[in-house]
C-alpha cells in the first residue's frame, strides 16, 4: 500500500516520551521516529509524501500529530525557527 493509499488508523497517533525509547526523546508512539525529525523535514519544506516515502511505517496521521505537538511545544512559529542544539545545555 502506498503512502497515498493509507487508511485512517484504528488508534490516533500521539507523541510520547519513554526513557527506554530513543533516550526519552519525544517519538511517535509505536515507532522510533523522533518528533523533531519530522519537524526538521517540515521546516525544510518536505511534503507529506516525501516524509512517508522516507518513513513508510509512520501512521497515516503522524504528520498531523507532530504538527499539533510542535504548535504546543515549540510555539506557533516553529516552522520558521532554527533548530538549536542541546549539546552542552
Amino acid at each position: 500500500m502506498s503512502a497515498l493509499q493509507k487508511t485512517s488508523p484504528a488508534v490516533k497517533s500521539e507523541i510520547v516520551r519513554d526513557p527506554s525509547v530513543m533516550s526519552g526523546d519525544p517519538v511517535i508512539r509505536g515507532t522510533r521516529v523522533p518528533a523533531m525529525t519530522i519537524v526538521a523535514y517540515l521546516r525544510a519544506g518536505r511534503t507529506n509524501r516525501e516524509i512517508f516515502e522516507d518513513y513508510p511505517t509512520l501512521p497515516v496521521d503522524a504528520i498531523e500529530t507532530v504538527t499539533a505537538w510542535a504548535d504546543d511545544e515549540l510555539g506557533p512559529d516553529w516552522r520558521r525557527l532554527a533548530v538549536t542544539s542541546r549539546i552542552g545545555a
